[in-house]
């Protein structure tokens, strides 16, 4: 056996393309997520949000600045990504026991 045939093997059996491709997919995915929140969900936060631009929200705790409008816009993405994780896995879940 060859170092070509071992090395496709290798691919076949521990379904290293598919993997891969998943991995580019959820690279997209987290791309696209993030424009929907920036984009679309943040702005109109932004118009509830006394002054302004959500952001620039920081909290100020003595010398301490907390980004809170940074940070609450990668809990939304996080959230957002976990949903549509779960509803994919739920789904293939449930295809696999029919």
């Amino acid at each position: 056996m060859g170092f070509v045939d071992e090395f496709v093997g290798f691919l076949n059996k521990h379904k290293v393309i598919g993997l891969a491709i998943a991995f580019i997919i959820g690279g997209a995915a987290t791309k696209l997520v993030t424009a929907i929140v920036q984009d679309i969900v943040m702005p109109v936060i932004g118009v509830l949000i006394p002054g302004g631009d959500w952001r620039l929200a920081t909290l100020q705790l003595g010398p301490v600045k907390l980004m809170v409008g940074d940070f609450a816009g990668a809990l939304i993405d996080f959230i957002i990504v976990a949903a549509v994780v779960f509803m994919l896995v739920k789904y293939v879940a449930k295809e696999d026991t029919k």
